[in-house]
């Protein structure tokens, strides 16, 4: 175990003989499953199909299941298992009705998306052949994935607010307007320990005239670009993943200050679920000098790429830059809230 004020500090447990579960470090659980019930309810009763043949529609929704969030040694861990049953309604153009259901048995966190069973079928007194059953079959199946996809997206980010804690020792807290203590700085390329100092409302100054190198990474994250903005903008989200105090102003001019204060910049711009473009810099880099990062969402139906354009890195900082990005940011997006797989290699292109 780290001591407390070394190594990594995502990673910091303070020791107690009364075991308290410090910053929910140990196994931390949540209940679940009346919100995920209603929340089920809620996305399912919407969904309503259209076509040349008439509409359909969820009318009535059964659930059997639960679900809960866990939080262990700062990595949420999501369990869900839910039986669905629905029944729909169909009306033709003519006027003409028709009723039937939907059956979902493996709705869980074992499986994804593409692999729920969902079937589609008729009353046993409606007619065997209706044009309103292949509409069901196919528009309104490909509907049902993608509530039940929001319903898995929104549990994660309802649930990863409050589960992980930032450390209270050695006054690493919410950041106030007060003056920080001085920063010990290490000669080591690891990250620091130390208050993060409050976000000025001054812009950020011009870059010095420093040698500097470029790099570029990609990575694929199984969440849509709406909920991987929201997570690189949002500062309860950047506390969740970072697992330490930030200071997030998600605006254009806004700044940021994460990872106890080794990192800082200012959002340059922002076009929601599509773009984020800011000025980024470690604490140690040479005063007032700022990389300018880009990073370009680009939607891939159930998952998102995520592109980064790094520009202006301090010469010899370079891999240090990379490797903190795929770390603290790509890694720690995917391990807090669960959108891929820590052996997928991200790649730099």
């Amino acid at each position: 175990m780290a001591k407390w004020g070394e190594g990594d500090p995502r990673w910091i447990v303070e020791e107690r003989a009364d075991a308290t579960n410090v910053n929910n470090w140990h196994w931390t659980e949540r209940d679940a499953t009346s919100w995920s019930s209603d929340k089920l309810r809620e996305l399912l009763l919407q969904v309503k199909v259209e076509g040349p043949e008439g509409s359909c529609q969820i009318t009535e929704v059964k659930l059997e299941g639960e679900a809960s969030v866990n939080n262990r040694k700062g990595k949420l861990i999501y369990f869900y298992g839910w039986v669905v049953r629905a029944s729909w309604l169909g009306t033709s153009k003519t006027g003409i009705n028709c009723k039937g259901n939907v059956h979902i048995p493996n709705l869980s966190d074992e499986n994804d998306m593409d692999e729920l069973d969902i079937s589609v079928s008729l009353f046993k007194d409606e007619p065997s052949s209706t044009p309103l059953l292949s509409l069901m079959k196919k528009e309104g199946v490909q509907r049902v994935r993608t509530v039940l996809g929001q319903y898995v997206t929104q549990l994660k980010a309802e649930f990863a607010q409050g589960m992980i804690l930032t450390p209270a020792k050695q006054g690493i807290s919410e950041p106030t307007t007060s003056k920080p203590p001085p920063t010990v700085v290490k000669s080591d390329k690891t990250q620091m320990t130390s208050t993060p100092p409050s976000p000025s409302s001054a812009p950020c100054k011009t870059a010095v005239q420093i040698p500097t190198r470029s790099f570029s990474l990609k990575d694929i994250f199984l969440t849509s670009p709406h909920e991987l903005y929201r997570t690189l903008t949002n500062q309860e989200f950047v506390q969740a993943f970072t697992h330490s105090a930030a200071v997030v102003e998600g605006h254009r001019g806004g700044r940021f200050q994460i990872l106890d204060g080794n990192v800082s910049g200012e959002f340059q711009e922002l076009v929601p679920d599509e773009k984020i473009v800011m000025k980024w810099r470690f604490k140690t880099w040479p005063r007032d000098h700022y990389a300018t990062i880009n990073l370009f969402l680009e939607d891939r139906r159930d998952e998102t790429e995520l592109k980064l354009e790094c520009k202006g890195v301090p010469s010899g900082e370079e891999e240090r830059t990379r490797e903190g990005w795929k770390r603290y940011y790509f890694e720690a997006i995917k391990q807090t809230f669960g959108y891929g797989n820590l052996l997928m290699r991200t790649s730099a292109f």
